[in-house]
């Protein structure tokens, strides 16, 4: 046996752009990130300007939920309180602790609010769940797209012309790479 077949032979490995560009930047890591902690695929794909728009939606889904459940509280407790009086005919001592708001409304009218505002307590939730994963969504296509490269030899032209497959002149759309 030789020297030369005993060594073991390189392989020799090319690397492609996209694929370093991948390893550097993983979209998956995006992805845990962002639907680990609201904004933190964005700062981990360096779009710092995105972060209010998250955290600006999400607070005000957060807002409306905690205001609609303090209404819904009130007026949970607003109708009980009328309720128990008409259907018991008891003097509540309690009618004295609904919010003055509350106080002239109808069972009728209570029972309404009451439930309007329960449909908005879920409407947030969900609203705010959707923005959750919509910031992961954006976080994920952000890092996939980090790789994408607009470069010059690209070119976009207008031609006008005769077209053999429909016979008829017109305006081509002509996409080339330099």
């Amino acid at each position: 046996m030789s020297t030369a077949d005993s060594t073991p032979v390189a392989k020799k490995t090319t690397t492609n752009k996209y694929d370093s560009a991948m390893k550097a930047h993983s979209p998956k890591k995006a992805a845990i990130r962002s639907a680990l902690v609201p904004g933190l695929g964005q700062i981990y794909n360096k779009k710092y300007w995105k972060l209010p728009i998250v955290y600006g939606g999400l607070g005000t889904c957060a807002g409306i939920f905690f205001f609609n459940l303090k209404n819904y509280k009130e007026t949970r407790f607003a109708y009980k309180v009328k309720f128990n009086m008409r259907e018991y005919h008891t003097d509540s001592a309690l009618f004295s602790s609904i919010k003055p708001h509350l106080q002239p409304l109808s069972e009728q009218s209570l029972q309404f609010y009451r439930n309007q505002f329960r449909r908005d307590i879920d409407y947030s939730v969900l609203v705010f769940i959707l923005l959750w994963g919509l910031n992961v969504v954006d976080a994920t296509v952000d890092a996939h797209l980090k790789s994408f490269d607009v470069s010059p030899d690209l070119s976009f032209n207008l031609k006008a012309g005769y077209s053999e497959l429909a016979k008829t002149n017109g305006i081509s759309l002509v996409f080339s790479i330099k």
